[in-house]
């Protein structure tokens, strides 16, 4: 039976490489440009440690889908293509401010210093993440689709009430859009001025299925309609992430309300290890964007402008490999965990019926033991 689908507009012409409204400063050759609204000044050595940070979370995250393919992690969410998504976003925070994740941020963790293997622990089912999201101003991973909007608008209205000089930035992909509480987050932020910024990386697909059947406008026209502004970015551009990132979080700060930011980007890898993208994408496509890799793009940029040599990008390739050895062997080394882990950390502190509940299990396996 032929599938009957409800013709979208632009249907006929997905994944466009020019889009309209997109700010950029770096172009997928690796040329400088100015952008009348986002100057950015950086130093040599801070594209050099833009560069570093995004090769070597590309290389956690090659280390981690190779465990899961060879039965260490249940699961891996991959963030192939996105590193510059996520490292922009993630070093244009402020001391005070607060990055709420998805499941995907792991280039995010990587900019607020979490160890590559308390991210890995919660995919090899050892715990639910075991970082302290306080000191690193990280929340743990959300896999709920878009609750995590909700947590840092909430947080943000607590800001506002501290009247703290903070902003909270909370990251979604394109599909989590549809999601009702993700809408009610946006009529929130809006209505009390909430210093959040909404951080969406648009990577085309919402698992499997495309930006062209969630949406019919670009997704960062939506938030005209609930009254804040909305940026479109080049999300395979870790400067204008940076630079446009920068500027909404410190409209947040300065109390002129929320933003929503669309870094327009690509999923180069599967949504997770359990998927595969090749039922619904064609190769095409993908060595399309290919040709807009984000690390090549920095690449590029510094080599041709005589900012870095060979002997730096040498020496990033041998940090890569040392990464991930050590991921490699903290994971292998990872002891299971206890069975009463689970009723640990429910809470801030202890009640009484968790303490019961764990009694009960404990005097559950005991009997085994007799």
């Amino acid at each position: 039976m032929q599938e009957i689908v409800d013709p979208v507009p632009g249907a006929g012409e997905p994944h466009l490489p020019a889009q309209p409204d997109l700010v950029q400063l770096l172009t997928p050759e690796g040329e400088r440009v100015e952008h009348p609204d986002y100057a950015l000044d950086v130093t040599d050595e801070e594209l050099c440690s833009l560069y570093r940070d995004m090769a070597l979370v590309r290389r956690w995250d090659v280390e981690a889908t190779a465990l899961q393919r060879q039965g260490e992690l249940g699961i891996w969410a991959s963030l192939l293509g996105q590193e510059a998504a996520q490292v922009g976003a993630g070093r244009a925070m402020g001391t005070g401010d607060m990055a709420f994740p998805t499941y995907r941020e792991h280039g995010v963790a990587w900019t607020r210093d979490v160890d590559p293997l308390h991210v890995i622990s919660l995919f090899r089912g050892n715990d639910l993440g075991g970082w302290d999201p306080v000191a690193r101003r990280f929340n743990l991973y959300t896999v709920v689709i878009g609750a995590q909007c909700l947590h840092a608008t909430g947080y943000a209205m607590g800001i506002q009430r501290d009247d703290a000089e903070a902003a909270a930035l909370a990251f979604l992909g394109d599909g989590a859009t549809s999601q009702g509480e993700v809408n009610e987050s946006f009529i929130w932020a809006a209505t009390f001025s909430a210093p959040v910024v909404f951080f969406c990386q648009n990577n085309q697909y919402a698992i499997s299925v495309p930006i062209e059947r969630q949406s019919r406008v670009p997704l960062f026209q939506r938030a005209a309609g609930f009254g804040f502004p909305g940026v479109r970015v080049d999300g395979n551009d870790v400067l204008a992430v940076l630079a446009v990132t920068r500027a909404a979080l410190a409209r947040a700060r300065e109390g002129s309300g929320p933003t929503f930011i669309e870094a327009f980007t690509y999923r180069m890898g599967a949504h997770t290890t359990s998927d595969d993208p090749t039922r619904y994408r064609l190769a095409g496509e993908l060595e399309e964007w290919k040709l807009r890799d984000p690390i090549a793009r920095l690449k590029a940029h510094l080599s041709r402008s005589g900012k870095a040599g060979p002997e730096f990008f040498a020496a990033v390739d041998a940090e890569g490999d040392e990464l991930a050895v050590r991921i490699r062997k903290g994971t292998l080394e990872m002891p299971d965990p206890a069975g009463t882990d689970m009723f640990d950390h429910v809470y801030a502190e202890q009640t009484e019926e968790i303490a019961a509940q764990r009694a009960e299990f404990l005097s559950y396996h005991e009997g085994f033991e007799q």
